[in-house]
Parts: structure tokens; sequence; C-alpha cells
């Protein structure tokens, strides 16, 4: 077997590699076994492994799914038959505001959102931090949606639904939609919120005041998810309330990957598209 490294590209045998992961640490445990902790390359999963499980990819694999991820944006760009608008027509959408634990795929949502036409802040935030900043950040930003991602992931996949520990980062979604909500009060704002990313506690971070979240059926959630729900929300006139009805047929798993409660529309004026 080869060594597997921090920053290695991997998949795991027992799953067929449906999954690439980038190596986020190993760690070896008294008795010398080694578990590698995992970050998801084209999902927003979480996940830990025996080292003797994982795979190193080829350079070859690595590059076709990092390209299925451009290839899915200029897909839904193309479909959506948008131009690039003009900074003055991008004022009339909603802002976003995008936290995401996960560097690449806040790289990769910027694009998105600026090919689609939505004015979006994107920062990279550990999920762990992110209840620490957004209170501050939604202060000097004054969005009118907040996007809190990264990933996430059970880890017991056949048991414990309702205990909060047994989620990787859910905890931390929570925590800062209830910042988010606290500043809202504070400030009399009517902000949109989605949070959530593969397999979060669905439920957990509706109760802590999310208009949308996932994952109800705690399964994996699609890179572009997050962005869909807030894109439309940025681009409905403001007098028009959205529900997942709306929304789901544009998720790559519907209802199953995200659910919520709805919200009204960000769009201050109509917008032209040319």
């Amino acid at each position: 077997m080869e060594k597997i490294r921090k920053g290695d590209i991997v998949g795991r045998i027992s799953y067929g590699n449906d999954v690439i992961f980038k190596v986020k640490k190993v760690i070896t445990l008294k008795n010398n076994k080694k578990i590698v902790l995992l970050t998801g390359i084209t999902e927003r999963i979480e996940a830990d492994s025996d080292i003797h499980d994982l795979y190193l990819m080829t350079k070859d694999k690595i590059e076709k799914e990092l390209k299925r991820i451009d290839e899915k944006i200029e897909k839904r760009f193309t479909k959506e038959k948008i131009k690039i608008e003009t900074r003055a027509n991008l004022k009339t959408n909603g802002i976003i505001l995008h936290l995401d634990g996960d560097r690449r795929y806040s790289q990769k949502s910027l694009k998105y959102y600026q090919k689609m036409g939505v004015n979006a802040i994107v920062k990279n935030i550990p999920e762990y931090r992110q209840s620490k900043m957004v209170y501050n950040l939604l202060k000097y930003y004054n969005p009118d949606i907040l996007v809190i991602t990264g990933h996430d992931g059970m880890i017991k996949s056949e048991t414990g639904y309702h205990d909060i520990y047994n989620y990787r980062n859910s905890r931390h979604f929570i925590s800062t939609v209830k910042e988010a909500r606290r500043y809202e009060k504070d400030y009399n704002k009517d902000l949109v919120i989605f949070a959530g990313a593969c397999q979060s506690y669905y439920e957990a971070i509706i109760m802590a005041g999310a208009n949308f979240a996932s994952s109800p059926a705690r399964i994996l959630i699609d890179i572009l998810d997050p962005l869909i729900v807030a894109e439309k929300i940025s681009k409905t006139n403001f007098t028009k309330f959205v529900t997942i009805e709306d929304i789901e047929n544009e998720l790559r798993d519907g209802r199953r990957g995200v659910d919520g409660i709805g919200a009204k529309g960000k769009q201050k004026r109509n917008v032209t598209i040319m």
C-alpha cells in the first residue's frame, strides 16, 4: 500500500471509490492503528476511514472529477441563458453572504455566483469558527441572504439521528444560525438563511432559525445545492414567497437533500436579462 499523507486525494475501497476525498488529517491511535479524516472533493461530506481502506486516486481521475464541477456550473449557466450583468444590475438582486468551510468550494461558489449574475461575498471560514465571525460579518456586509455551509456527516449512519454529537459539524451550523438571528433581531433585519451540508441535522438547523437546510434524508448533497437555493431567493421579486416546491426540481436530489419553510424573494426590482 502506498503511504497516505495529508493533502492526498483518495477513494474508499469498500465504497467502490464512489466519492473522492482529500486527506485532512492522519491520526495514529494507541494500538498504532491509523484513522484518516477526509473531506469530499465534489460532495460536502466529511468522513473518516481506516487507512488500509484508502486508495490513492490517479491524476486523470482527480482532474476528471474537478472538471465535473466546472461542467455543472457551465451547464446551469447555459440552461438559464444568463449573461454576466452590469454592476448596476447586480445590485438589484439580493446580496448573498456565503460562509464556506472548504477553500476549494469557496472559489467554485464565487465563480458560480459571478457567472449567474448574483452579487455575493464568499468567505472561506472553518465550520467551527463560523459562529464566532458571522455577527460582525453580517454587520459589515449587510446581506439579504446568508449561506452557512462546508462539510458535515454522520459518524454512525444507522443510528443517532437526534444526537447532535453524532454529526461532525451540525452543531457549528446551528450555533451560526442562532448568531445570525441574534444579529437580525439587534438590527431589525429580514435575513434569509440556508444552512447545512452533507447528512446535516436538518430538523435542529430549521429549529435554530434557518429558512432552508440540509439534509432531511441524511444523504449527500451536491456542491451546487446551497448556491441554487441562494440564487433563487436573490433573483425572486420581494413580493413573492419562495417555497421548496419552487426549487426542488433544480436540486440534484430534490427535497431529500434540501427542504425548508420558505422565504420572501430579495430582488428589489425586476431585472431585464439581455
